[in-house]
């Protein structure tokens, strides 16, 4: 059974940090490419980060770039999204996602920039 669990979202104040982690089972995870994506509300979702199989090669929105860092560790079967210098438009729902033809989701967890 495939299963993408988030952790790591909570309550943090502008300019903070938070570091994101998604756990994988029940498929190959050093296979897949992975993928932070986020939703606000009442927008769409967007693709935040991005990392390749073997972690050689990543990706970020404009938005992000700069503040964000996306990891894997393959042995550890987890990918991580680190967050710093947190804006109150970082709010969202963070979802990660595992691609390779298919895809799989995980079911997100909030993230609350706010003083």
């Amino acid at each position: 059974q495939v299963q993408l669990v988030e952790s790591g979202g909570g309550l943090v104040q502008p300019g903070g940090s938070l570091r994101l982690s998604c756990a994988a089972s029940g498929f190959t995870f050093s296979s897949y490419g992975m993928r932070w994506y986020r939703q606000a509300p009442e927008k769409e979702r967007e693709l935040v980060a991005a990392i390749s199989s073997t972690g050689d090669d990543t990706n970020y929105a404009p938005s992000v770039k700069g503040r964000f860092t996306i990891s894997r560790n393959n042995g550890k079967n987890t990918v991580y999204l680190q967050m710093n210098s947190l804006k109150p438009e970082d709010t969202a729902v963070y979802y990660c996602n595992a691609v390779r033809g298919t895809s799989y989701w995980g079911q997100g967890t909030q993230v609350t920039v706010s003083s």
